[in-house]
């Protein structure tokens, strides 16, 4: 379903400046926010907003330049005008800072979904929703829920009531996990503490095993010393594809101990880049390119293993069960695909791959490794089954 955003930019500060507009390492936040909206694919931008004082209108003309496009509205029917009738729609709350990676995860939501904090001193400023839970400030609802809340509307807050209608209409209340909660632009405007906040919300992000017990001292340290170094998060993204491919082509000039190596040193460059591009407020787009070739490149050097080894005493077997670990892989990613499951950590992804694979490196076992990672894989999937068929009966 196709994605859009809106973006609340009415509330004032006690100096009668827009929260929207409040410094954010060295931005303003309505800037952050519509780039984490962009990055997670959401098209158009709507930003919600009374009037657009200059300092705003610099900012818009700011992200115009980055090809980020924003348009402001001035009320309820105007913004639900914007978004077609099949279109899933990104809110933000005014003020709220969301971790990149929490919105990302939100929106893969397959479902109308609230996040939410608890109700206690901590999150005082977020609007409450029971007496147990507050609204974090992010959800995503219909546009079909828009357009019935802005037709009747009347005098009443848009984000409120739309929160109100949401839950009424059954929306999964889901807590935000407690190291990537929003940040509350509008009770702490200190720099410094955001500056604190990006670096944690960055490294929370742990899909497997390897990225949370293997990785994050590597991480952190690298993460570090490059935070004010000139070097772009696109440039690490394509350092690891670079390697990757490299490996697959030294696997299939039979030297797999050379790629092998390969493989290890680009284990943490994406996480790496996509923690840098978090820290200086540019977030990477899950749907880039980019972003989306590791996990190819990382296949081309498994069936480059596979490729060799049949041609040099494996038998077809090699390959085919490198197509099967391939094969199976994608299918629990699809599987998986907006669901939080107990076993997520241990499934197989392509960095899991690369450490898995070091005790038969070590020994030279490497047409037993694609039996081995066929066979993790394909019991990865039926686990993967048989946890989301409840859902679908």
């Amino acid at each position: 379903m196709a994605l859009g955003a809106l973006i609340a930019a009415q509330d004032e500060d006690d100096q009668g400046g827009l929260h929207a507009l409040a410094p954010l390492a060295g931005r303003t936040l309505i800037e952050y926010q519509a780039r984490c909206a962009a990055a997670v694919g959401a098209a158009p931008i709507v930003v919600m907003v009374e009037r657009v004082p200059p300092t705003l209108q610099s900012a818009f003309e700011r992200l115009r330049a980055e090809g980020i496009s924003v348009v402001p509205v001035t009320d309820a029917m105007e913004a639900a005008a914007r978004f077609d009738p099949e279109f899933a729609v990104l809110q933000m709350a005014d003020g709220v800072a969301p971790a990149a990676a929490l919105l990302a995860d939100l929106a893969e939501e397959p479902a109308p979904a609230i996040l939410t904090v608890p109700d206690d001193e901590q999150h005082q400023s977020f609007e409450r929703i029971d007496n147990e839970r507050r609204w974090a400030g992010l959800a995503v609802i219909s546009s079909s829920l828009l357009s019935d809340t802005a037709r009747m509307l009347g005098d009443w807050d848009l984000h409120s009531t739309l929160l109100r209608r949401a839950v009424q209409e059954g929306a999964r209340l889901l807590p935000a996990p407690e190291g990537l909660r929003p940040f509350r632009a509008a009770s702490e405007t200190s720099g410094a503490a955001f500056d604190r906040h990006l670096v944690t919300s960055s490294r929370q992000r742990r899909r497997d095993w390897p990225s949370r017990y293997l990785l994050p001292r590597v991480e952190d340290f690298l993460t570090r010393h490059l935070m004010g170094a000139p070097v772009r998060p696109a440039a690490l993204m394509w350092a690891a594809l670079i390697m990757v491919l490299g490996a697959a082509l030294l696997f299939t000039r039979g030297e797999p101990l050379w790629a092998f190596g390969l493989l290890v040193a680009a284990s943490p460059l994406d996480r790496l880049a996509e923690r840098l591009a978090i820290v200086r407020l540019r977030p990477f787009s899950r749907h880039s390119l980019l972003s989306r070739s590791l996990a190819p490149a990382h296949g081309a050097a498994l069936l480059g293993l596979a490729w060799y080894e049949t041609w040099h005493g494996g038998g077809w077997g090699a390959l085919v069960a490198a197509a099967a670990t391939i094969a199976f892989g994608e299918a629990t990613r699809i599987e998986r695909r907006g669901r939080e499951l107990g076993p997520d950590l241990w499934l197989l992804t392509p960095r899991s791959v690369v450490f898995l694979s070091l005790p038969f490196a070590l020994f030279g076992a490497w047409s037993l490794l694609t039996v081995a990672l066929a066979v993790y894989a394909a019991a990865g999937f039926f686990i993967v089954q048989q946890l989301v068929q409840p859902e679908r009966d």
